[in-house]
């Protein structure tokens, strides 16, 4: 693996984490906690949320858990990295995407006066009657971590197709 290639996974990384700690603090300093402010009535709105779960708030209550295994996620990715970049700035920039997401949560689960992941992007929807339905509030690192995985995900059908052209039969 060529140096350009860790550099470019680690400016990536590094760009994601920056963007997510200071939105994260911009928020913390201008959005009370358990605070809403509405961008788009009926749409979207900034919210300051913590979240001790992983995504949609599963495994609530468990920050010390998900650290740990955040930690382990890091290595596994570090050390198998030549299995996912598949050589291409596309690769390299989706493990950096992961890298940093991951990054950026764990700060927030580790922060001493934290010890929670700070969620402040909300889409939803009112519904009649009154009350709203939408997606779980997340922050710049679960969407870095999307993403990533996202891309990854089509790098490697791309790369299974180019393998195996349509019309060979598998056996």
């Amino acid at each position: 693996m060529a140096l350009h290639s860790n550099m470019r996974i680690a400016m990536a990384a590094g760009l994601i984490v920056l963007a997510d700690q200071v939105t994260k603090y911009l928020v913390q300093r201008h959005l009370p906690y358990m605070r809403e402010w509405i961008v788009v009535d009926g749409f979207f709105k900034l919210v300051h949320w913590g979240n001790t779960g992983a995504a949609w708030s599963l495994f609530r209550e468990h920050n010390e858990v998900l650290a740990l295994i955040s930690v382990l996620a890091l290595v596994v990715l570090f050390l198998g990295r030549r299995h996912f970049e598949s050589g291409t700035a596309t690769g390299q920039i989706a493990l950096g995407l992961l890298f940093g997401g991951i990054v950026g949560n764990l700060i927030d689960r580790v922060h001493e006066d934290r010890r929670h992941v700070i969620d402040f992007i909300r889409f939803y929807v009112n519904q009649r009657g009154g009350g709203e339905i939408g997606f779980p509030a997340f922050n710049v690192a679960d969407s870095a971590i999307c993403i990533g995985v996202g891309l990854l995900f089509l790098l490697s059908w791309r790369n299974g197709r180019a393998q195996n052209p349509a019309g060979e039969a598998s056996a």
